[in-house]
């Protein structure tokens, strides 16, 4: 079977048996890879911690047919003790690890990892408030995935801006004539995280 090595991310594990674990990571090169970790869970695992999600790894693999086999990892972004020891950066983290995981499915390239590792590491160092660092990083891997957004186009009809209303539960800035009669002419801005995507065009 070949070798391969490369970077990857922890987007979530598995158990497997008594003491494997299925390790699910976006690598740098090679897209998303699920591998099987063997003895991970034991105490004298020789991988320890190092995959656990939000956890940076220098991995080397052995291809399988259906789950590659993890023969080695070496650390190189311990960020997984800093963020579960805050609970805002912890649900970040989580949804950014979904997102990853959801947008890589069909393709995954250097830039969504960038972005991952990134938003992770910023997460662990406490650099922004972690809100505002999820919205930053869903905006922009929706953008890298082909989604841009729309900040003035209307959620519900398409129709285009700008709009005055903005309606959370309609999806973000709506035309008047399709708001609830209490928000038309609302002059509210809306935030990052709620605006509505389309497809990119160009």
């Amino acid at each position: 079977m070949p070798l391969y090595r490369d970077e990857c991310v922890v987007l979530r594990t598995h158990k497997l048996g008594e003491a494997d674990r299925i390790v699910t990571m976006l690598s740098r090169q090679h897209g998303k890879i699920r591998a099987v970790a063997k003895g991970v869970r034991r105490t004298a695992s020789k991988f320890g911690s190092r995959l656990e999600p939000f956890m940076v790894v220098d991995a080397q693999f052995y291809e399988g047919r259906s789950l590659d086999i993890v023969t080695q990892a070496e650390s190189l972004g311990a960020y997984g003790a800093q963020i579960v020891a805050d609970y805002g950066a912890y649900t970040a983290a989580s949804a950014m690890v979904e997102t990853a995981d959801r947008l890589s499915e069909a393709d995954a390239g250097l830039q969504q990892y960038l972005l991952l590792v990134g938003a992770l590491r910023s997460l662990s160092r406490g650099e922004h408030h972690s809100s505002a660092t999820l919205d930053s990083y869903l905006l922009r891997a929706m953008s890298i995935a082909g989604w841009a957004p729309s900040f003035s186009d209307c959620a519900v009809t398409g129709e285009p801006g700008p709009h005055s209303a903005f309606v959370v539960q309609l999806g973000g800035v709506v035309a008047d004539r399709a708001a609830p009669p209490a928000r038309r002419g609302s002059t509210r801005r809306p935030s990052a995280c709620s605006v509505r995507c389309s497809p990119a065009t160009g």
